[in-house]
């Protein structure tokens, strides 16, 4: 697999289709009960995730095998079973922020860059190449993954960890003290895998014990999507839209950052469909409708049109007549308010 490709593997859609279709609701806290009769003869299969999503196998050498279930295993499962003690909860990731003796969930199908990991690791398993260093890089990698099985299992489970660059020590950059005297670290690389529980992948259900650590794997934050959502509904009862397709808004705003922080400060009922055709129209910026007066969205480009023009954000200078796209907006303050922010500072 190459390190620079983004080619997906073809049927990763067609998968995850079936796989929701056929969805049920994973119970952890059965998973925790179940796993213990098996914690000790598990079977792990570490992957290495890079800053581009492509995955790596890992050749392992003796010893090492012994020391997988301790370190992504132990703490996950002490964890859970502790918490089924205490009275812990599941809770959907989105619907709320995290709170003491709540575990929360999302589904795969929400994160986009774990579902891209595990389409690789289900379908293309025997494309992906073994890590390197030499060839591709420790400074590369952002994140582990951990396949775990058992014959008695059905599915596989899979947890994944944020390694953090810290944790990493490459060749001649440190010392390894051997009895009572320091000696040159004489290896390509080390790498230190945290302990404590992350993420969890059961079937289709990812439980987040650190919401921290799945924005920084996979870029997902459970709050703007779920804000994104909300705004998008609003818009779909404010205005008349037709999209391409399959596509929707939903879909296509999904992921895109920068819309999604617009999305976030826009009030849709503000507007009026009429004056934002016309206002469209007057700044020169295509607007396509159909025979109904629907606003057409064929791809990303009239979604930015759109979602722009709700945010006002284009405008004309009196001054010049010439058009402009504003990239970032201060609104301006009365000349009163801001002397008496002088005042306050003591200018």
């Amino acid at each position: 697999m190459d390190q620079d490709s983004n080619k997906l593997p073809d049927d990763i859609l067609a998968n995850e289709d079936a796989d929701m279709r056929n969805y049920q609701e994973s119970d952890v806290f059965l998973w925790a009960n179940n796993l213990v009769q098996y914690k000790d003869d598990l079977k792990i299969d570490v992957f290495l995730i890079n800053k581009n999503y492509v995955v790596y196998k890992t050749a392992r050498g003796g010893g090492i095998s012994k020391q997988l279930e301790p370190i992504f295993v132990d703490e996950m499962l002490e964890y859970v079973l502790k918490g089924a003690a205490e009275g812990m909860i599941v809770r959907d990731f989105e619907a709320a922020e995290a709170e003491d003796k709540v575990l929360q969930r999302t589904l795969l199908s929400n994160v986009d860059k774990a579902k891209e990991v595990l389409g690789w690791v289900r379908t293309q398993e025997h494309e992906i190449e073994v890590f390197v260093e030499e060839e591709h890089d420790f400074r590369r990698i952002k994140g582990i993954m951990a396949r775990v099985s058992h014959p008695q299992m059905d599915k596989p489970f899979y947890i994944f960890k944020v390694l953090p660059q810290s944790n990493i020590m490459r060749g001649k950059q440190g010392w390894m003290l051997r009895g009572d005297k320091f000696v040159p670290f004489d290896a390509d690389a080390a790498l230190r895998i945290p302990t404590e529980p992350q993420l969890l992948l059961l079937d289709q259900d990812i439980y987040v014990f650190n919401q921290t650590k799945l924005k920084q794997l996979f870029g997902y934050d459970a709050k703007e999507a779920s804000i994104a959502q909300q705004k998008v509904a609003e818009i779909e009862r404010n205005f008349k839209l037709t999209f391409d397709g399959e596509n929707t808004m939903q879909t296509l705003v999904k992921g895109k950052k920068s819309i999604i922080k617009k999305l976030q400060k826009l009030d849709p009922s503000a507007i009026k469909q009429d004056d934002l055709v016309n206002h469209a129209e007057e700044m020169g910026v295509e607007l396509m409708q159909d025979e109904a007066g629907a606003i057409i969205i064929m791809d990303d480009k009239d979604l930015v049109r759109f979602v722009n023009l709700l945010n006002d954000d284009y405008i004309e200078s009196p001054l010049t007549g010439e058009r402009y796209e504003i990239v970032r907006k201060k609104p301006l303050r009365p000349e009163e308010e801001d002397e008496s922010s002088l005042l306050k500072m003591g200018v």
